[in-house]
């Protein structure tokens, strides 16, 4: 089949490169190995889960949220702003539909990938002149390596298949990870009464949401430097010297960090508090496990019935992209672009929504690719 613009996932970055396209008028066909659009969102998020930034930041393009779409907007919420954005721009993704495999043909000047209809056990064959990776940077959980951890007699997960903390009321529950996902689920299992630890294994930004909010506003008319300064003295006044509780800060300010890196801050949903009161334990990295036991660097070691791995995802891209010899993906399926083109490849080759900037970076992304592909259509 031959297309204009293949785009591959129906996340929100695959939606915001397909309106953005519709909206130039450039045809495009797009295609989700799930049986529906924003999988990760409908599947694999816990139940209490909300966007972490406000609504304004919070919106894909052409669209922004009703006015009265709650400030920082539910799970629930936000699915049915996707289907109503989806429904809008007249997006209707090809579900269900796996691709298999991705390679530039020199000769012909196209992408010629092979997909998979996982429903009828079908080939299909595709012909692009321009292919948009839009799986995003969470096609599969990461589980770090630990020795011992093949021994563990209880329940090990990734934070992808967690729900909620009811099952877990009264058992020892280990979270590896703080970043929002791991701070938010062990105060989700604290109060679900389950005797709840956490590991921290790096400097972390715990910032109140209207924190965040007021210095993503300030950063529009004020140098980054001074906006992070102001940011980190009034978190500390907020909540303390968290270093005595085992949690350190970064050396860079939370929106430098954000920006060069993609590392976010962790949202404060009132895990902090509990730290403080010792209801939720923090520890340091693991050394090995031995059963139940699991040791720390510190020295210290504690008997667990539960770990929720909270460690962040990968791309699969890299098992389907044919690009590698051009070193365009590395071994976690992201493009080796360096910001800010980290959306643009070679060959029209793009990538949507992995810069590590949430819904504003997809939205980046989108505009970017979309104004480019017109450019040369």
């Amino acid at each position: 089949m031959e297309l204009v613009v293949l785009i591959v996932g129906a996340g929100p970055a695959g939606l915001a490169t397909a309106a953005c396209l519709s909206q130039r008028s450039i045809p495009y066909l797009i295609v989700e190995r799930e049986d529906c659009s924003a999988s990760l969102w409908r599947y694999r998020t816990y139940d209490r889960v909300k966007l972490h930034l406000s609504k304004e930041f919070s919106c894909l393009p052409y669209m922004p949220h009703e006015e009265d779409t709650p400030t920082y907007i539910p799970k629930a919420e936000f699915l049915k702003y996707l289907d109503c954005y989806r429904e809008h721009f007249g997006i209707k993704p090809r579900y269900c539909t796996s691709v298999v495999s991705a390679a530039y043909d020199e000769g012909a000047g196209r992408w010629v990938v092979a997909a998979r209809d996982t429903v009828e056990g079908t080939e299909i064959r595709y012909a692009a002149r321009f292919l948009v990776v839009a799986t995003g940077e969470n096609g599969a959980g990461r589980i770090p390596e630990i020795q011992g951890l093949e021994s563990f007699c209880g329940e090990a997960i990734h934070s992808s298949t967690y729900k909620s903390g009811r099952s877990y009321a009264g058992r020892r529950v280990l979270v590896v990870g703080a970043g929002n996902s791991g701070m938010e689920i062990a105060y989700d299992l604290a109060n679900h009464g389950a005797d709840t630890s956490i590991v921290v294994r790096s400097p972390v930004h715990i910032m109140p949401k209207e924190l965040i909010r007021l210095g993503m506003t300030f950063v529009q008319y004020m140098p980054v430097t001074i906006v992070d300064l102001f940011l980190v003295k009034l978190a500390d006044f907020i909540f303390g010297d968290l270093s005595n509780y085992g949690i350190v800060r970064p050396g860079v300010g939370p929106l430098q960090l954000k920006s060069k890196t993609g590392r976010s801050s962790v949202i404060d949903v009132g895990t902090a508090g509990l730290i403080k009161k010792g209801v939720v334990k923090v520890f340091k990295r693991i050394s090995k496990i031995t059963g139940n036991k699991v040791q720390f660097e510190c020295g210290k070691d504690c008997e667990f019935d539960a770990i929720v791995f909270a460690t962040g995802y990968k791309s699969s891209a890299n098992l389907w992209l044919k690009a590698d010899d051009k070193g365009m993906v590395n071994s976690d399926g992201r493009p080796n672009t360096c910001r800010p083109n980290i959306w643009k490849g070679e060959n029209g080759l793009y990538f949507s929504g992995f810069r590590r900037m949430g819904l504003a970076g997809i939205c980046m992304d989108a505009y970017n690719i979309a104004n480019e592909i017109v450019s040369v259509y």
